[in-house]
């Protein structure tokens, strides 16, 4: 399975993608234990007091994870995860 870091993410990961394994019955949360543990830069950027940012978006497989089940969401091995912080512009 893979995840895609968008923005100062995919900078301070070193790469835009990043594979990590998956065994049948895991959650999000364990994937983004497995992306920590291969970028654990990210872990600061990416939670704040153990949990997900307020600001920084989970997708699986394009849905938002709080639509869902949080990081309790079940992944499989084809599906994608995407971590995106507060976009802005002008």
């Amino acid at each position: 399975m893979e995840w895609k870091l968008f923005a100062d993410l995919a900078e301070i990961a070193g790469d835009r993608v990043v594979e990590v394994d998956v065994e049948p019955g895991d959650t999000v949360g364990d994937a983004l234990d497995d992306l920590f543990a291969a970028r654990p830069a990210l872990r600061d950027r990416v939670l704040d007091d153990g949990e997900v940012a307020d600001h920084i978006n989970v997708l699986h497989n394009g849905d938002n994870i709080h639509h869902a089940d949080g990081l309790s969401t079940t992944v499989s091995a084809g599906d994608e995860l995407a971590l995106f912080p507060p976009v802005s512009g002008g």
